[in-house]
């Protein structure tokens, strides 16, 4: 109800709009009307357009995207005519956001720069009002050093996107772009908390710029920045972020120790918050935590591992509800519009009814007579078709349950084989190193025993020891992965891709803000994932690959890609590995779709998507 009385309200000032545009705009062109009847109406219109862009601003706050552009281009339209700079620039800076929000960065930035200029126009006539040619007036600008944040970090959006599509030449252009932007806002003195935040933000948006490209020295520098500038003018929650990113830079340059020391900093920092924003940076600062203490072999990594979880799944449940309440809310409001909506057309349609029923009864008359000549001869036609068809169609089931048995049967032989891997495995783990370990303790004990001198065969019999652990190690980590099994996909990814490096070929990952799903299901796109990169290993002749794993719409998105020499899909079976045909059955049987992309010397670039299974939290 209070919707829908705004939403009146907003439509009247529009209505107002139109209404003073029709009769303010008459009375202005006739040269008799009174000046201060020209003032009084000119006021008149400025507040109702002052008025109307607040209101789109509290429907883009409310994120009602589509009334707030609808109105927001109507004010900019008015305020054209009126050249009023403040009222334009305001406006194209909120059509900005818009376009931003909603994912349409090209647009972002064009009405971003728009709202800059008049910003800078707005700005230069106040200098020459007041006598003042202080250029260094507009580094201190908030509105103009804002202008800037927005259109660099839109270029960073779009870089980020064409990397994602692998375009080289957009990936430049919009990188250059995104750094002249933030460059123009480092440079800035701003004299408010607000421009202090901005410059903050852009220090931590550098960093990640040069932590994609692995420049480890400027990421950290300006990560550090940010920590400094925004435990003076930010909030607990970006110096967290802040320690989070630095974490991450350590932890790339394998430095652990340091890494897990800045995680539990931003740990400390949200120690005394609540709140579901505090427990989603929470969860990455526990789950990074236990990752560079696995590496440092510190088996407290299960204990933070175990926390991240249960902070994703309490979000994950809180997400769930208010979901299904916005629902019910959209769902109560939608029918209401629906009901009124039917009503009227149940009314217009009985109208209509009265004067179209007694033609079509005629038409129905006439043509029913002429469908029952017909009917005869499409009779004979159609028995002899309807034979032939259920011929076709039973050839085609008989076909479709030939194949559907052999996906079973493979599918079924997979499922095996990765099952039988895993309980070998694991029994390597658990029993065998540990009967290993044991005896190499009794070994180790059996020599204090002698006095000064061991025999050699007890030396040998621990370096064999020692060299069959070894190995049970390396054989139960080729059956499956522990990393995999101990922290997931994200993690698995990049242990897999720093493993498949070598000088003659590099791998590049991109797997970051994967959550942990089902075991099996992280198990087989472990191994489909693993096989793929095999074949980029055996056969492309590859410089460069990359493996990218994303989350999107319920379904996990897998894509290899590699600058090899490419090869024809009819040739892809191959001799050693399960081959693509048993991957594609595999990836058939899961619900997904594998697309492959080849050319001869251009590389080759395959994509799979599978449906999400989750995982079960087993509540005891």
């Amino acid at each position: 109800m209070k919707y829908r009385i705004r939403l009146l309200k907003t439509c009247t000032l529009v209505v107002l709009l139109s209404a003073c545009e029709s009769m303010y705009g008459k009375n202005l062109n006739k040269k008799n009307t009174p000046s201060y009847l020209t003032n009084f109406y000119s006021q008149q219109l400025d507040s109702i357009l002052y008025d109307l862009k607040n209101k789109a601003d509290s429907l883009y706050q409310r994120k009602r995207y589509n009334l707030a552009l609808e109105i927001a281009l109507k004010v900019l339209d008015e305020s054209d005519k009126k050249e009023d700079l403040k009222l334009i620039a305001e406006t194209n800076f909120l059509l900005g956001n818009i376009w931003y929000d909603t994912r349409s960065y090209d647009k972002a930035i064009l009405y971003f720069q728009s709202g800059l200029d008049y910003y800078y126009l707005l700005k230069r006539n106040e200098l020459y009002d007041s006598f003042n040619n202080d250029d260094t007036f507009f580094n201190n600008d908030i509105e103009i050093i804002e202008g800037d944040f927005n259109i660099a970090r839109s270029y960073h959006r779009l870089f980020e996107k064409s990397n994602t599509e692998r375009n080289d030449s957009l990936i430049r252009i919009n990188r250059d772009s995104s750094m002249y932007y933030y460059d123009m806002v480092e440079k800035s003195a701003p004299k408010s908390r607000d421009g202090n935040i901005l410059k903050s933000k852009t220090y931590y948006n550098l960093s990640t710029l040069y932590f994609r490209d692995s420049i480890y020295d400027l990421a950290e520098d300006y990560a550090s920045k940010a920590v400094e500038m925004d435990k003076i003018h930010g909030d607990q929650y970006d110096i967290a972020s802040d320690y989070n990113l630095l974490s991450n830079i350590h932890s790339s340059r394998k430095n652990y120790e340091k890494s897990k020391k800045v995680l539990f900093e931003g740990v400390e920092v949200l120690k005394k918050i609540s709140g579901e924003k505090a427990d989603e940076i929470r969860a990455a600062l526990f789950l990074n935590i236990a990752y560079n203490m696995y590496m440092l072999k510190d088996y407290e990594a299960y204990e933070y591992q175990e926390k991240s979880w249960n902070l994703y799944d309490e979000i994950k449940d809180r997400e769930n509800q208010q979901a299904i309440a916005d629902i019910y809310a959209s769902r109560n409001y939608d029918k209401g519009m629906r009901e009124g909506i039917l009503q009227q057309e149940i009314k217009r349609q009985r109208a209509q009814n009265i004067t179209w029923v007694v033609g079509i009864g005629s038409c129905f008359v006439i043509v029913s007579l002429i469908l029952i000549l017909k009917q005869y001869q499409l009779r004979q036609k159609y028995l002899s078709l309807e034979l032939s068809q259920q011929e076709l169609e039973q050839q085609q089931h008989i076909e479709k349950l030939k194949n559907e048995a052999q996906i079973r049967i493979l599918n079924a032989t997979l499922d095996g084989k990765e099952s039988e891997r895993k309980q070998i495995a694991e029994t390597l783990h658990d029993s065998v190193s540990t009967m290993l370990s044991s005896a190499h303790l009794h070994l180790e004990a059996c020599k204090s025993q002698f006095n000064g001198s061991t025999p050699v065969e007890v030396d040998k019999s621990q370096t064999i020891i020692d060299e069959a652990a070894k190995k049970i190690r390396d054989l139960s980590h080729t059956l499956v992965s522990s990393i995999l099994l101990k922290f997931g996909l994200e993690f698995a990814i990049k242990d897999i891709a720093e493993k498949f490096s070598n000088s003659e070929l590099t791998i590049d990952h991109d797997a970051r803000y994967m959550r942990r799903y089902d075991l099996g299901f992280e198990i087989k796109l472990y191994n489909i994932a693993q096989e793929f990169l095999n074949n980029v290993l055996k056969h492309s002749k590859a410089k460069a690959a990359k493996i990218v794993l994303v989350e999107k719409n319920r379904k996990v998105v897998l894509v290899v890609e590699d600058n090899g020499r490419g090869f024809e899909e009819k040739n892809t079976q191959q001799k050693d590995g399960i081959g693509i045909s048993q991957i594609k059955a595999r990836i058939q049987m899961m619900g997904g779709k594998l697309d492959i992309e080849s050319k001869s010397g251009k590389g080759t670039k395959v994509t799979v998507q599978l449906p999400i299974v989750e995982r079960v939290v087993m509540n005891v």
